[in-house]
């Protein structure tokens, strides 16, 4: 939710990799083709222990690659920083401004009004990180600055200031393929009212960003001016246009995606067919039709979405899921239903938008039960409500009010910070994150929820899911799903483990295995499932590495204690070189509420706020060290490459 990777030698570690260029002559093929990679392990890092260690950013993980002639050769892994939030490494207007310094619809900094200084914002919550394809030979960047934890008073600004996304230009090294930036610019929201606590991202397959707008506004609540719903989004309204009045919810909960031109220029749109979630992470599938989407909160949904068109998300079909327990071991498992919820283009939503609908056009609500009513429970809203969709409403409910409609028809709406997606193409299968795996997600222990599809054991420190995808399948009423990547089940793959109470660091799980898992970023060519935690359970977080065919686990990085493991990202090959990206956010939080007796509290306290900041800032890096292979120069030599 809210809250790594120079290459030493990185390579495009494609496990059939190209080593037949078109460029190679027969000879060159044939000697390259004796040291294709037959398989990579991981070999973990011990957990921090030290004062030191749990204020740093680092990895002393390494990685072994194993080539088909049998030889073997271990790299080691370090972490390098591009650069911090609070970095002014950003041109605003021609001034140079910290890099998560969000802007209003004029493209001018947002000043922190609490400042003594009027200083501008600094979101300390970098998140996700895309590493274009390059463009007219130029590598790109894109970065979410998920929110603003406290101002400068040291007040919660969370989901008041708008949020923001950086296009950095990087600079690579063609010998190392060391990174670095050139220059950093602020993405332009203003033709899509502005930008909403955005979470993670990805990479499509043609070469554009999709980001996302997670915890959307309530508009049932937003209606009761004297809501917490109310203030939130007419502050933010405030920040960035200057004019409360111009608050609405509605304009909030969608997929963005940015192109970026030949020319470096970035530009916006939200996808409003693809309905109004709390979205964390948009996957298309290789059919470049086919979504999926992580909706965090509690009380949530699973989503799909098939667009018309291939690389085209402006219109298409939404599909939600109704779980179907089929078991509890190993963290539990379920067959899927998809429910269909109709389908739209952007601008027919839009227009929807623009109308001015309210809440109130699209439902008539009930306090208690009654007839021609159903009875949801649902994120945004958080109990028991009663409700109708009024006539010819039915599309504006979809796609506006999407996990409240979803509910209606039967949809499970208890799935609990449900987080990263990612994909393993080859294998078929998609990985998904549930966080915190308790709440909704166990028995109702009242009998009085409207539904209680999912009765799975309490994992506070959650699970990984594994879904299998499938073409042929049909919905709920029997009609055929155009796509060929539907998954009708899924089950636990890699399960966190509570402790009875916490350790001397103040773990209250495993802190060998995963806990709250929530980045997810596969890996083709290494045939790894990297995941990355949001973890009230480990003092510090980590970056871990599967194996999907090994099943080993390896821990490959710590962040600073208190903070949160964001905008993983798993790079094969960007011209030649591979990167683990990873960033840190919010450093330090909620350290001071831990049982922390094996280092002094007060120490580790003091080095986070003087060494980074407590919730001051995060860091934008990348994991270092990763094996060459295109030129071959470390695997082909007798002596680089030894047994």
């Amino acid at each position: 939710m809210i809250n790594k990777k120079l290459v030493k030698k990185g390579a495009a570690l494609a496990l059939a990799l190209a080593i037949t260029a078109p460029a190679l002559a027969p000879a060159e093929v044939a000697a390259q083709n004796k040291f294709k990679v037959e398989s990579v392990k991981f070999n973990g890092m011990k957990a921090p222990t030290t004062v030191d260690e749990m204020v740093k950013t680092y990895t002393n993980a390494s990685v072994t690659v194993k080539y088909q002639n049998g030889k073997e050769k271990t790299f080691p892994l370090t972490y390098k920083t591009l650069f911090k939030s609070e970095d002014k490494v950003a041109t605003v207007k021609g001034e140079r401004v910290p890099a998560g310094t969000p802007i209003d619809v004029n493209g001018n900094p947002i000043v922190d009004p609490s400042s003594p200084e009027k200083k501008y914002f600094v979101s300390d919550a970098p998140d996700s990180n895309t590493i274009l394809n390059p463009i007219n030979g130029k590598l790109y960047m894109i970065t979410h600055y998920e929110y603003q934890t406290v101002d400068a008073a040291g007040k919660s600004a969370y989901g008041l200031v708008p949020a923001s996304m950086s296009l950095t230009e990087l600079n690579q090294n063609s010998k190392t393929g060391e990174l670095k930036a050139k220059s950093v610019k602020k993405i332009d929201f203003s033709a899509v009212n502005g930008l909403w606590i955005p979470c993670n991202g990805s990479l499509s397959p043609w070469n554009t960003h999709l980001g996302s707008e997670e915890y959307e506004p309530d508009a049932r609540q937003f209606l009761d001016t004297q809501s917490k719903t109310r203030s939130q989004v007419e502050t933010f309204a405030q920040f960035y246009f200057g004019d409360k009045s111009k608050a609405n919810p509605y304009f909030y909960g969608f997929t963005p995606e940015i192109t970026v031109d030949k020319k470096g220029k970035a530009s916006v749109v939200k996808h409003y067919s693809t309905g109004r979630i709390s979205h964390e992470l948009a996957k298309v599938m290789p059919d470049n039709r086919t979504v999926y989407f992580g909706d965090d909160g509690g009380n949530t949904g699973l989503f799909m979405y098939v667009a018309d068109k291939e690389k085209d998300l402006s219109a298409g079909t939404l599909y939600a899921a109704k779980f179907k327990q089929t078991g509890s071991e190993n963290g539990g498992s379920g067959d899927l239903e998809w429910i269909n919820l109709g389908h739209a283009t952007d601008k027919e939503v839009e227009d929807i938008i623009k109308s001015g609908i309210t809440f109130n056009d699209i439902f008539e609500t009930s306090e208690v039960p009654a007839e021609g009513f159903t009875a949801i429970k649902q994120y945004s809203y958080g109990k028991i409500e009663y409700l109708k969709v009024k006539p010819g409403k039915e599309k504006a409910a979809a796609f506006l009010e999407t996990r409240r409609y979803a509910a209606m028809l039967g949809a499970t709406t208890e799935f609990n910070k449900m987080e990263g997606v990612t994909l393993n193409e080859k294998d078929r299968k998609l990985y998904l994150a549930i966080s915190d795996q308790s709440k909704s997600m166990e028995k109702d222990p009242t009998g009085k929820d409207p539904a209680d599809h999912i009765q799975l054991p309490k994992i506070k420190s959650g699970v990984t899911y594994e879904l299998g995808l499938k073409k042929g399948q049909t919905d709920s009423k029997g009609k055929a799903i155009h796509s060929s990547y539907v998954a009708p089940s899924m089950h636990g793959l890699i399960v966190g483990e509570d402790l009875p109470k916490a350790d001397a660091y103040g773990n209250t799980a495993n802190v060998d295995k995963v806990a709250n898992p929530d980045n997810l970023s596969y890996s083709e060519a290494m045939r790894t499932l990297f995941i990355g935690e949001d973890s009230g359970n480990h003092t510090n977080n980590y970056v871990w590495a599967y194996n999907v065919d090994t099943k080993e686990l390896a821990r490959i990085l710590s962040v600073p204690a208190g903070a949160e493991a964001t905008g993983l990202n798993a790079i094969d090959n960007r011209n030649n070189y591979a990167y683990i990206f990873s960033n840190f956010q919010h450093p330090g939080d909620e350290i001071a509420d831990r049982s922390i007796t094996a280092v002094n509290k007060d120490e580790l306290l003091k080095a986070v706020d003087e060494q980074i900041g407590i919730n001051k800032t995060g860091g934008i890096g990348y994991i270092s060290g990763l094996p060459f292979f295109t030129k071959m120069s470390d695997a082909a030599s007798k002596k680089s490459a030894s047994k």
